[in-house]
């Protein structure tokens, strides 16, 4: 059974990525999901295509949820910055990268929004952690990360969960850990995402929320996809 207790509602833990091409095909992918989606991502592909923050207030308005994916990275003034003006929007959850300057700046200004530090990214594995430098393996860098950022005073992490386990054995469990690369299914040769689990698995480690994106999002029937993984949210965390 899994031991997190961080989303008072099941239905919260499946965050969709809303990775379109535009602010109109998101509002007819979320039109298209309903209720089956109460939690949605909104990452850089939106940011650059235009009306971010449109997009971002249509979908509060439908009380949705919002965790704005933008991986903040600047000097920790303009980071301090940025995060007091998304605090100001409703938004849920914000995403950044950096060292312990960058993170203590932004939980300084993050009023009611909660500070996700980024990581290692899912999509990276020992391979490329060697071509950009590091020389520990990939469970080393996440938790050396993960206790910065609790000692900086985010909120939680975004982590894959492959090194979920020996998180949840070395964190403190306030953490909260939004796990992406979820995939319900086997992973297909051209997806990007390299260090993947399953929603059983994400939970069962200790995730608090699942990111799912292309499993829903390429489906034949997309809000059936999304329903599917409620049912097993809703069997993992029955109320």
């Amino acid at each position: 059974m899994p031991t997190t207790k961080n989303a008072a509602d099941p239905r919260d833990r499946l965050i969709f990525a809303l990775d379109v091409p535009d602010a109109t095909a998101a509002r007819r992918m979320a039109e298209e999901l309903g209720d089956a989606v109460t939690f949605y991502k909104v990452g850089l592909e939106l940011m650059a295509a235009g009306g971010y923050f449109e997009l971002v207030d249509w979908l509060l308005a439908r009380n949705k949820r919002v965790f704005a994916d933008l991986k903040l990275f600047d000097v920790p003034a303009t980071v301090s910055r940025a995060i007091s003006l998304l605090a100001k929007r409703g938004i849920t959850f914000a995403t950044i990268h950096g060292n312990q300057g960058i993170m203590e700046a932004a939980a300084a200004a993050k009023g009611d929004l909660k500070i996700l530090a980024v990581t290692v990214l899912t999509s990276l594995d020992r391979g490329d952690l060697t071509d950009l430098g590091f020389q520990c393996d990939v469970e080393a860098l996440v938790l050396s990360r993960a206790r910065r950022a609790l000692e900086a005073g985010c909120d939680g992490v975004v982590a894959s969960g492959l090194e979920l386990p020996a998180m949840r054995r070395a964190i403190d469990g306030r953490l909260l850990v939004v796990t992406p690369g979820i995939r319900p299914v086997e992973n297909r040769p051209t997806d990007d995402q390299k260090r993947v689990v399953t929603v059983e698995q994400a939970f069962g480690d200790g995730a608090d929320y699942i990111v799912v994106g292309r499993p829903i999002r390429d489906a034949q029937q997309p809000r059936a996809a999304a329903e599917a993984i409620q049912q097993t949210i809703a069997g993992l965390f029955p109320s």
